[in-house]
Order: structure tokens, then C-alpha cells, then sequence
């Protein structure tokens, strides 16, 4: 196959299927690095026509809790008291620099994805 910029729906099909064709190539091979160009080749192709947006802060934070079994209670204390937490969780108060860091800390999220814009419910 001959390597080039992926700019088609085709192509990247093609690349898909050459790429799982070569999937297991041993390591050195001329066969593994095509796979290596390939697999960068419809990254980019990818990144550009299937774009994948983060979460807002509060989206994040729900899936968060659901990856480590937390209820709203857990964030008792990292938060606020029980009524903050519901206000942020229903999107009624904003986070604060002091949330942010918190959650950032406690939860592993990134205070890039948590200083996000994101609308408040009236």
C-alpha cells in the first residue's frame, strides 16, 4: 500500500482494513512500520473528521463519580456541605477555584476540564 495523507471516507476505510491486516506484524518489520505510519495516518484523519469533545465540568465529574461508585454524599467536604454539592451537581452554583482544585485532586480530573464554561440552570 502505498502511504499517503488519508483525505477520503475511502481511504480511510482502506487503511483501516490494510491496518488490521497488519495488526500483529512482528516488531522491526517492514510489515510493522507501515502499521506504525498507518495507525499516526488515521489518527489524524480521525482527530480532524470525527472530533471528540470533553465533557463539561459537571458531565465530568458525574462520570467520574460513576467510574469510582461515589454518590453525591462523597463529595461532602471536597464540594462544599450536602446543599453545595447538589447546587454544582444540578448546575445551579458554579465550581470555584477552591472546588476545582479540590476535585482535581480527589477525583484525577484535569483543572483544564474543570474551569470550563458551562450554563447554570435557572
Amino acid at each position: 500500500m502505498t502511504l499517503k495523507l488519508i483525505k477520503s471516507e475511502h481511504e480511510y476505510q482502506t487503511a483501516l482494513a490494510r491496518l488490521d491486516q497488519l495488526f500483529e506484524a512482528k516488531e522491526g518489520t517492514a510489515e510493522s512500520n507501515e502499521a506504525d505510519v498507518l495507525a499516526l495516518l488515521i489518527d489524524e484523519y480521525e482527530k480532524t473528521n470525527f472530533p471528540i469533545e470533553a465533557p463539561d465540568p459537571i458531565e465530568a465529574i458525574k462520570i467520574r463519580m460513576e467510574e469510582m461508585d461515589l454518590k453525591q454524599k462523597d463529595l461532602v467536604g471536597i464540594i462544599g456541605g450536602k446543599s453545595r454539592v447538589s447546587e454544582v451537581l444540578n448546575r445551579k452554583k458554579k465550581l470555584t477555584v477552591e472546588m476545582v482544585r479540590n476535585l482535581a485532586v480527589h477525583l484525577n480530573l484535569s483543572t483544564q476540564l474543570l474551569i470550563n464554561d458551562y450554563k447554570l440552570v435557572k
